[in-house]
């Protein structure tokens, strides 16, 4: 594990995940979000069709991930990493082809596959590579560079759209290409399982440990509000201000909000709230920035949207690197990789979920004339995971913590 690294190895290795996060979320959202722009408003297909293929992708991505971590106890996460950066680079290639429906699902599958490689391994390598006290700042720092990323990558995506989308993923694809290439260089082999056990034995300890299971299932709630900032939001920007430019203004709010504000906000949180009330808070304050749009939807108030998107945004500062900072303590050493597989799950079938019904629900409240249904469906979703997060931190702080496992709720 990361005591056999030295410090100055562990120190490359984190930079070299920042490095891989500003250029993986870079190329991301260059163009995912523009991807409901392009195939619904462009091309005219169904907001439904393109809800079900990121749906589709965001289930078997998260869903194979379980076994990515499980892989990433057994063979460490360096190799896991650049393979599924590389097939990711692969898959935006293929996008930039897509101009059929059962196009666009091969690059769907490929990217999902990608991502099932180097996602959990990318984050039980931060778990490994970082101590307990430090870890929620370095989270707060990731947040940061996220955020560089998903203000970078959605103003040149929205550039590279004026000329064609394919455009916008080959350059997408390039991002990926350099990352594989810094983390080939200088990434140290990160091994994060501090026992040697048979393929899925960490997988039914991470399955059978209550606790964790019981956080899982709750950030479904986050992850399905998370996804709509990828599906629902670029559709109301764009027809409630009438360009797509809005959909590049909604992420420049979000990413300058966490570049400034990640870092102090949780340096500041943090000493008042642990991390699983501080997610819990987080989470509501998202639900209630998704509620809310459903007075900008009736308007057709882009700046009430956008104040909305910004009470969305400072409840994601909050929960973000909250929950990974929750997941990452609960976890057991023994089995980094097979836990954040696990933990995957929640993003399988709540992000998967809110891709589908997000799309659903959007086409839904066009043809009823009722622009404020899919908004307040997700507030209320929103809020049912803020308060069952509330009511864990309640019993883990009256339960007492195993032995040789920290509480996170104290």
């Amino acid at each position: 594990m990361q005591q056999e690294l030295t410090a100055a190895e562990r120190r490359r290795g984190l930079i070299v995940m920042l490095a891989d996060t500003f250029l993986m979320w870079s190329g991301f959202f260059m163009v995912i979000p523009l991807i409901s722009v392009h195939y619904v408003d462009g091309l005219g297909w169904q907001a439904a069709a393109i809800g079900m293929v990121l749906a589709i992708r965001q289930v078997l991505q998260q869903g194979l991930s379980l076994f990515g971590g499980a892989l990433a106890d057994r063979l460490g996460t360096r190799g896991l990493i650049c393979i599924g950066m590389a097939i990711r680079t692969l898959s935006f290639v293929a996008m930039a082809f897509a101009d059929t429906l059962p196009l666009l699902w091969l690059a769907a599958i490929l990217a999902a596959l990608g991502g099932a490689f180097f996602e959990s391994p990318s984050s039980a390598a931060v778990a490994a590579l970082t101590q307990q006290a430090d870890r929620s700042r370095y989270f707060a720092i990731l947040g940061v560079v996220r955020g560089l990323g998903l203000s970078i990558g959605p103003l040149a995506g929205a550039l590279l759209l004026r000329v064609d989308f394919s455009w916008v993923a080959m350059a997408a694809a390039c991002c990926f290409c350099i990352a594989v290439v810094i983390t080939v260089i200088f990434m140290p082999d990160v091994q994060v399982a501090s026992e040697r056990r048979g393929f899925t034995d960490g997988i039914g300890m991470a399955l059978r440990d209550r606790r964790f299971m019981a956080l899982t299932l709750l950030l479904m709630g986050y992850w399905f509000m998370w996804v709509q900032l990828t599906l629902a939001l670029p559709l109301e920007a764009t027809a409630v201000s009438g360009t797509t430019d809005a959909v590049s203004w909604i992420y420049v709010l979000n990413s300058v909000m966490s570049i400034v504000l990640q870092y102090p906000l949780i340096r500041l949180s943090e000493r008042f709230l642990r991390p699983l009330p501080l997610l819990a808070l987080g989470v509501a304050l998202m639900a209630a920035g998704l509620g809310l749009i459903s007075l900008a939807a009736l308007s057709a108030n882009i700046g009430m949207l956008l104040g909305c998107v910004a009470v969305f945004s400072l409840g994601a500062l909050l929960a973000t690197p909250s929950q990974q900072t929750v997941a990452a303590e609960l976890a057991n050493p023994a089995a980094l990789g097979s836990y954040f597989g696990v933990n995957a799950l929640a993003l399988a079938l709540g992000g998967g979920i809110g891709n589908y019904v997000g799309g659903l629900l959007y086409g839904l409240g066009k043809q009823l004339a009722m622009p404020a249904l899919p908004w307040l469906v997700f507030g209320c979703v929103g809020l049912s995971s803020a308060i069952g997060l509330a009511l864990l931190n309640r019993r883990l702080r009256s339960a007492q913590a195993a032995p040789g496992r920290p509480t996170v709720a104290e």
